[in-house]
């Protein structure tokens, strides 16, 4: 079996998807350090906790902003991504050939 042509909405909207998922973990992860680093600034700040306030609200804008912005913006560039990676293999694979894919039938009912 071979793959001629690859639907570009079709590719750009998986690409999509699965960008913005990695883009919410990478956004946890990325919250979680900033939590963290707030967190530790302000327990070695000792009994001086004067300005802590700012480096709280710095922190927590900052987690909130990767959980937030992170998927919107990755999920953008994964779509765009995917777009012109099937416009290319579209027009490679009239020169070259598309890709030769092995599948098995199991829908055959026992």
């Amino acid at each position: 079996m071979m793959i001629r042509k690859i639907g570009a909405l079709s590719l750009g909207k998986v690409q999509g998807a699965i960008s913005a998922l990695l883009g919410l973990i990478i956004g946890a992860i990325t919250a979680f350090f900033w939590v963290l680093t707030v967190l530790l600034g302000i327990a070695s700040s000792g009994q001086n906790a004067e300005g802590t306030g700012a480096l709280v609200g710095f922190g927590l804008l900052f987690g909130i902003g990767a959980l937030i912005l992170y998927p919107i913006i990755l999920g953008i560039v994964g779509f765009i991504g995917g777009l012109i990676t099937a416009l290319f293999y579209n027009l490679v694979a009239r020169f070259v050939g598309g890709l030769e894919i092995e599948v098995e039938d199991r829908s055959r009912v026992y």
